[in-house]
C-alpha cells in the first residue's frame, strides 16, 4: 500500500492546557475510506486539521506521502457546515480554489464536470439561499474535488442533515469516491454511518485522541439499502460499537 499521509506520535495542546491528541499513530494508504471515529471532544477535527495544515501538531509529525508537503490542490477539505459564499453563484463557489490556485484555463469545463458529477448540473447560476442543506452540501463537496486533489478531508458534513438527506448523500459519496478514485478521510459520531462508507474505522478514545482501534470493514462495494439491511451490516455495527466502548472504558479506567 502507498501512504498519502501518516501521523507519528502526535499530540495536539492547546493555549488553554487542554490536551486534545496525545502520541496518535495513523497511516492512511491511497484509495482507503477511513472514518475516524470517536465521542465528542477526542479530537477528531483537531487531527483533520493537522492533516489538512490548518493547524501544527505540538509534537510528532504529519508526513504527505514519501515524506514531503503536499501541493496546492493536493487536499480538499469538506467541513460540518458549507461555509459558501452566500453572494456568489453556486459556478463561483465551486471556481474558488481554481482561482487560488491559479488554474483557471478550463475553469468554467471542471466545474460544470463536478457539478453534474454531485447531481447539480443545471443550478451553476443559483445562489446558496436558493437551494436546501442538501444541495449546499453537494456545493461544497464539488468544490473541494474541483481540483482534482489526492486526498479529500471531511468533518462531520452530514451530521447536521435529516436522515433521509444524510442517506443520500451517503450514497452519492460512495459513488464519487469509487468513480474518481479518492482517499478520503471521514469524521463522524455515527458507528452505523462509518461502517456503511469505510474500507476501515479508526476508533478513538476521550481527550487526549490516541487510537483504541483500527477496524477493517471488509463488505464489498457498490453498497446499498440491501447491505444497510443486512445481517452482515449490523454485526459490523456491533463489532465497531463493542470497540468504542471498549475504547471509553479503557479511559475511564
Amino acid at each position: 500500500m502507498t501512504p498519502v499521509v501518516t501521523l507519528r506520535g502526535v499530540g495536539k495542546a492547546f493555549p488553554n492546557g487542554t490536551l486534545a491528541l496525545q502520541n496518535l499513530d495513523l497511516t492512511v494508504n491511497r484509495g482507503e475510506f477511513v472514518s475516524l471515529l470517536g465521542p465528542s471532544g477526542c479530537g477528531k477535527s483537531t487531527a483533520l486539521r493537522l492533516i489538512a495544515g490548518l493547524a501544527r501538531p505540538s509534537g510528532g509529525a504529519v508526513v504527505w506521502g514519501s515524506g514531503g508537503t503536499p501541493a496546492r490542490g493536493d487536499l480538499g477539505v469538506v467541513f460540518q457546515e458549507p461555509t459558501l459564499m452566500p453572494w456568489a453563484s453556486v459556478a463561483a463557489n465551486v471556481r474558488l480554489p481554481l482561482r487560488l490556485t491559479h488554474r483557471p484555463d478550463n475553469a468554467e469545463a471542471l466545474v460544470a464536470d463536478m457539478l453534474a458529477r454531485v447531481g447539480l448540473d443545471g443550478f451553476a447560476k443559483a445562489y446558496p439561499r436558493e437551494l436546501s442543506g442538501g444541495m449546499r452540501m453537494r456545493v461544497s463537496i464539488a468544490r473541494a474535488l474541483v481540483t482534482n486533489p489526492e486526498l479529500l478531508l471531511m468533518d462531520e458534513p452530514f451530521a447536521a442533515l435529516d436522515e433521509i438527506t444524510r442517506f443520500r448523500l451517503d450514497n452519492a459519496l460512495l459513488d464519487l469516491w469509487q468513480e474518481l478514485g479518492k482517499t478520503v478521510v471521514f469524521v463522524t459520531h455515527s458507528v452505523f454511518e462509518a461502517v456503511y462508507l469505510s474500507t476501515r474505522i479508526v476508533v478513538m478514545t476521550p481527550r487526549p485522541g490516541r487510537v483504541a482501534a483500527d477496524i477493517a470493514i471488509d463488505a464489498p462495494f457498490p453498497r446499498g439499502e440491501t447491505f444497510r439491511t443486512s445481517a452482515p451490516y449490523a454485526a459490523l455495527c456491533r463489532t465497531v460499537a463493542q470497540a468504542l466502548a471498549g475504547a471509553m472504558g479503557e479511559s475511564l479506567a
